[in-house]
């Protein structure tokens, strides 16, 4: 099966539901694919051919849709950039794919304008100005319909970051239909009319949802950015049903005054991914949303991998388990081990690399076989993420491999200690990271936004982390400020930029006793 043939079923199914939502603009089913074989076509008559790459730069807006579902039409392989990241990071993924055409909202077109003289691949710019509805009236309505085989490239996404080149992470058709029935799998199911609000850029995790959405003929409704004065009201008015949260938006939901006394009837899913959630975040979610509440794991390289329902992520007096600090439990359709530093898997319990196999995993690094080469062996994706499983399996996330804090011997993960500092009732979000120490090696350092009327001093803080993690794996250092933490497009901190400061003059962001 193919990605087109499935939406185009779909919309023929569907025709006259309502498909995609932003603001007071909505489009059924019909309209919002004719105007994605309309931006097939006109793509296409730029000279464009089946599986070139298209890069596309923008918000979640109702025309976000014309090319999710104009590219799939064309059989063009979509590569969407990230708003929020730098000019250099731009070049890079439209330049080491290869793009021929990039789509770009107005607010963004002069960025992309002005990297065409280093990028001589790049033979169009299509800008979604005051003349974009009238280009797209005058495209053929014919569906172009070219033989699309379930092993040709869907979309190339990106791995994680604002700076440096990050990677480009191929699917094919075959492998992005799997990955969406896999996310969806111990779902309540969709059912016609069911909404999903994307508060998430559909560029980044909110984006696996769209097609499942779309599949079961549901909408997919736009937000084209988070405000939590207004959020409340459009959950209710558009009978929200499923979202995908990162734990740095959740924590800011769970905060918008009043929000303990409305109701959410029409939620069957938050899927909460992308990052660590803290138990304060989990609880408070639990006790606002309900059995809406649902986690998972993955990463774009491949998921999903493990998932887990309210049940069983709230369930207490599991013997040999701690539902709450998990991130979800193997999914039918995936494998999943814990690997030592020679690649064999250990005992449950144990603590090692997490890796998997799904369906929906990556075919590769797109133009980099030697990356591709470290990252899957023997079929293997290693994830790079320090974890284990235990006997009831329950996956615990400890953290990336590459942000492990080594003192005094001692490996010590900072997602343990955000976890218990985040449950301060004083703290709104924390990061942990480790900086050189004299005696130590390196030590952990906690980064700590509090609450402008919170009252919390560095001692309480270490003494949390002492009566919980035990002395060794206290911080060495905590810094205290009321101004937001920097986090990535996707609402991840920011740790590394946090950290860079602590390693000036140092040659490597490690340190040895």
């Amino acid at each position: 099966m193919d990605v087109r043939t499935q939406m185009r079923n779909s919309a023929r199914y569907n025709a006259q539901r309502e498909a995609i939502v932003a603001g007071d603009r909505r489009l059924s089913f019909a309209e919002a694919w004719d105007r994605g074989v309309r931006m097939a076509n006109g793509l296409l008559a730029l000279g464009l051919e089946p599986q070139d790459r298209v890069g596309v730069l923008e918000d979640n807006t109702l025309e976000s849709s014309d090319l999710f579902l104009g590219a799939a039409i064309a059989n063009l392989v979509r590569v969407p950039l990230y708003p929020r990241n730098a000019r250099e990071s731009h070049a890079h993924m439209l330049g080491h794919t290869g793009c021929r055409a990039v789509v770009v909202a107005e607010k963004y077109a002069e960025e992309i304008q002005g990297l065409r003289g280093d990028l001589p691949a790049v033979e169009h710019v299509v800008v979604r100005d005051a003349g974009y509805e009238g280009w797209l009236a005058r495209q053929s309505n014919v569906d172009p319909d070219p033989v699309i085989d379930p092993q040709h490239y869907f979309i190339i996404r990106h791995t994680g970051g604002t700076t440096g080149k990050s990677k480009g992470v191929a699917y094919t058709h075959q492998a992005w239909l799997a990955a969406g029935r896999d996310w969806f799998y111990l779902y309540p199911p969709v059912e016609p009319g069911d909404s999903c609000l994307h508060l998430a850029p559909i560029s980044h995790g909110s984006g696996y949802l769209f097609t499942p959405i779309w599949l079961g003929g549901g909408r997919n409704v736009m937000a084209e950015k988070f405000d939590p004065a207004s959020l409340l009201d459009l959950m209710e008015t558009e009978r929200t049903g499923y979202m995908f949260m990162v734990p740095t938006i959740l924590n800011a939901i769970n905060r918008i005054p009043g929000i303990e006394q409305r109701k959410f009837p029409h939620l069957k899913c938050m899927l909460v991914s992308s990052a660590p959630i803290a138990d304060e975040t989990a609880l408070k979610a639990y006790e606002i949303f309900g059995d809406a509440m649902y986690q998972g794991y993955g990463q774009t390289e491949v998921l999903p991998v493990a998932m887990m329902g309210p049940r069983q992520w709230f369930a207490k007096d599991v013997p040999g388990s701690q539902p709450l600090r998990a991130c979800g439990m193997p999914l039918p359709f995936a494998q999943l081990q814990i690997w030592d530093e020679e690649n064999q898997p250990v005992p449950p319990g144990e603590a090692g690399e997490i890796v998997a196999k799904t369906e929906g995993q990556m075919q590769g690094f797109w133009n980099n076989p030697e990356a591709t080469a470290e990252r899957i062996v023997n079929g293997w994706v290693k994830t790079g993420d320090i974890g284990r499983l235990d006997a009831n399996g329950y996956l615990y996330m400890l953290d990336r491999a590459d942000d492990m804090v080594i003192s005094g011997g001692f490996n010590i993960y900072p997602a343990e200690l955000e976890n218990i500092i985040a449950a301060h009732p004083g703290v709104l979000e924390v990061a942990v990271f480790g900086i050189p120490d004299p005696r130590w090696g390196e030590t952990p350092c906690a980064v700590v936004c509090v609450k402008p009327d919170g009252a919390v001093t560095e001692k309480e803080l270490v003494d949390l982390c002492s009566v919980h993690l035990g002395n060794y794996k206290r911080p060495g250092r905590i810094v205290i400020r009321h101004d937001p933490l920097p986090k990535t497009p996707v609402g991840k901190i920011k740790r590394k930029e946090l950290r860079e400061p602590f390693w000036a003059g140092h040659a490597r962001r490690v340190a040895g006793n």
